[in-house]
């Protein structure tokens, strides 16, 4: 608000420059017929540019205090044109601050009070009159049409404003989705093969050497992949997937799991699906290694014309995993949000003795 204060001194000046400008140019073009300016005229020329000053704090005031001035000067006789400069800013003031009966009101006073001293001086003739109507008319229709505009901007903005918030909150909500995975995942990973590693470490050394070495990696891999999806947080990082289906050998590799992987058909897939793609086998995965561990598991990727189906299998385990207890159980509920933002869908049960994770993720049209 200091800012648009600051700039009322510097337009009141404007006003009196232009005034005290017109006024000595008017006063010497109609010397024949016209009173020529004296201090009491100035003081009236003043009178405007102070009503411009003061006119935020107090609008009707100043705004009739500059009408009465111009009708004043008028009635003085002095010459036309001049006094006319600060009523015609206020009555636009007015419109742009948003007092729009108020300026009207002034405006029809204005003309009235400008009527009735031209038929009182002998000034009757119907144009005159109908061009100081339209003159006035113009003046208000041009304040509206400036204040429209900048109504329509200050909405549009705000559209924007909230536009952007909202992405940024979708943003947001990617990037937890994203941690929630990741952490799930890996501490899942490594919690299983640190169990692995405790049960075997005196009668198989080697084994559990193994594990740990998973660990290691895990762990690793954690740590990575956190600062990738916390680095898209920060101002001007690029927007790109944290994870994508040329990372699958490797997910696989790491999870500690039998597992096998099966595409069929190949194509380019927008970002966001393959990034939703990667999450759902890598929580299938995750699922597996907490409730079945031991199992064998599938994989399989199908790349159709309108659609990418992933299908994670595992055999099933009579042994139950370190984990299967434990967890969030936002797993499934995960993955079928994951789909259905996409506008695909996710069917998770039971198959057989072991467990299927089933999603349809719909995919664009190729270009030929």
């Amino acid at each position: 608000m200091r800012g648009k204060h600051g700039f009322d001194p510097y337009l009141a000046l404007i006003v009196a420059v232009a005034q005290q400008v017109i006024g000595r140019g008017a006063s010497w073009g109609q010397r024949a017929e016209r009173e020529a300016l004296d201090p009491y005229g100035y003081a009236l020329l003043l009178v405007g540019p102070l009503a411009v000053l003061l006119h935020r704090r107090f609008p009707l005031l100043t705004t009739a205090a500059a009408l009465l001035a111009s009708d004043l000067f008028l009635i003085g006789g002095y010459a036309y044109g001049p006094s006319f400069v600060s009523p015609g800013v206020l009555l636009v003031l007015l419109v742009l601050r948003g007092r729009r009966l108020m300026a009207w009101v002034m405006a029809a006073m204005s003309l009235l009070s400008i009527l009735t001293y031209a038929w009182a001086v002998g000034k009757r003739d119907l144009f005159h009159s109908v061009w100081i109507l339209t003159s006035v008319m113009l003046l208000m229709v041009v304040a509206e049409l400036v204040k429209t505009v900048k109504e329509r901007r200050a909405e549009r903005e705000r559209v924007e404003e909230e536009e952007a918030r909202r992405q940024a909150s979708e943003e947001r909500l990617t990037m937890a989705q994203e941690l929630h995975d990741v952490l799930a995942h890996n501490i899942s990973l490594i919690h299983v093969q640190a169990s692995t590693a405790l049960h075997l470490i005196d009668d198989n050394p080697e084994q559990a050497r193994t594990a740990l070495a998973t660990i290691k990696t895990a762990s690793k891999e954690v740590l990575g992949e956190l600062r990738s999806v916390l680095n898209v947080l920060r101002e001007g990082a690029p927007r790109s997937p944290t994870a994508g289906l040329d990372r699958l050998d490797e997910l696989i590799e790491r999870s500690g799991l039998d597992v096998a992987l099966k595409r069929v058909g190949s194509r380019p897939l927008p970002p966001q699906v393959e990034r939703a793609a990667y999450r759902i086998v890598q929580e299938s995965l995750t699922n597996a290694a907490r409730h079945a561990p031991g199992a064998r598991v599938s994989v399989r990727l199908e790349y159709g014309e309108r659609e990418l189906v992933v299908r994670v299998t595992d055999t099933g385990s009579g042994t139950p995993g370190a984990l299967a207890e434990s967890g969030s159980g936002n797993g499934i509920p995960g993955m079928r949000e994951r789909a259905s933002a996409l506008g695909g869908t996710l069917v998770a049960g039971p198959s057989g003795p072991g467990f299927q994770v089933e999603a349809r993720l719909p995919l664009p049209e190729e270009r030929s």
